[in-house]
């Protein structure tokens, strides 16, 4: 097994890329707004991935957290609200917040279970502060670490309870970064005393079975890599202060944060101790390179990801989507209540 996801051209499997998949057998693979066209469509798509590899416990994943970062919109799904809308009412009632994030996520996590989606890269643990860049932003679930570690604690619950496993991203914090990812590389210069309220959120949920790292440089702990590819912070920071021993996957490899070609950044992520390198952009040159240099998935790697495939199912019995999206808006209504 490849250790990687990879991306997907468009709504349908081409014969160069079923080929392809087939030979590389990657961990799993990862959708966007150009693979979501519909409902049939998309079950499609992801009952092909499944078929190709001939089994049903399979990651296929998506960035699906509500507000900006939405690859499945309305009309054809629901609109959800970003972090903020939870953060907010957490300010006046604490209990009704956690309760409108878990009911929030298990109808978000039912759609995507039925079609065929069995990982969400939601929630964000990251503490924002006021400098925190706008990459990040509304997404956040709060600036305090007990707020966010029980918020995320929320959201991976629901979407748990809908037969979906969510992620615990990013690690070891993003709160910091000035400058976005997708652009530049961030350079944290706070101290390691500081970066222990960035890191609580992590530790509380550290059990999880699955985590995505940050391409950020954090001075206190290695000066000359981000962490995504920081052999030092990866084994000291993620699997040390934080105690995280699930399966740990690269933020997207194609970003601009890092440097040299694709297949280059993801040999340094693997050999840093990422288990799973993330390629989002469906370059079919790049995920061939990326498969001939990356080796086989070790024996502890597929064991952490074993766990995770372990956590996928089919939705729990309990009150309809309905159901869930009218208590949603109903808790989410205090807050709007309490400004006006």
């Amino acid at each position: 097994m490849t250790p990687a996801i990879f991306g997907i051209a468009g709504h349908t499997l081409t014969a160069d890329e079923h080929a392809f998949f087939k030979e590389a057998d990657p961990a799993g693979y990862i959708l966007f707004g150009r693979n979501c066209d519909n409902r049939e469509q998309l079950r499609k798509l992801t009952d092909d991935l499944r078929n190709i590899h001939g089994r049903e416990k399979l990651i296929v994943s998506i960035d699906q957290e509500g507000g900006r970062v939405a690859r499945m919109k309305p009309p054809e799904w629901q609109k959800y609200p970003a972090g903020e809308a939870f953060a907010k009412l957490w300010n006046i009632a604490p209990a009704s917040a956690i309760e409108a994030a878990r009911v929030n996520a298990e109808a978000m996590g039912r759609e995507l279970s039925e079609v065929g989606i069995t990982v969400d890269f939601h929630a964000p643990f990251d503490v924002r502060r006021p400098e925190t860049v706008d990459a990040i932003g509304d997404r956040a679930l709060g600036s305090e670490p007990m707020q966010v570690a029980a918020l995320g604690r929320a959201v991976l619950d629901g979407m748990g309870a809908a037969g979906v496993v969510g992620c615990l991203k990013h690690m070891p914090g993003h709160g910091r970064a000035i400058c976005d990812t997708h652009k530049e590389l961030p350079v944290v210069t706070a101290s390691r005393q500081e970066l222990a309220i960035d890191i609580e959120p992590f530790q509380k949920l550290s059990s999880h079975p699955l985590g995505m790292s940050a391409h950020i440089v954090f001075e206190a702990w290695d000066a000359s890599n981000p962490a995504t590819q920081s052999a030092t912070v990866i084994d000291e920071i993620i699997r040390g202060a934080i105690g995280f021993d699930g399966l740990l996957l690269s933020d997207d490899i194609d970003m601009d944060a890092l440097e040299g070609s694709i297949p280059d950044r993801s040999e340094r992520a693997l050999g840093a101790g990422c288990d799973v390198v993330l390629n989002c952009w469906a370059k079919m040159a790049d995920q061939i390179e990326i498969a001939e240099r990356s080796g086989t998935m070790g024996s502890h790697p597929e064991e952490r990801l074993g766990r995770v495939h372990s956590m996928m199912g089919e939705p729990a019995s309990g009150p309809a989507t309905e159901e869930l999206l009218a208590k949603r808006d109903a808790l989410l209504k205090i807050a709007d209540e309490h400004v006006t």
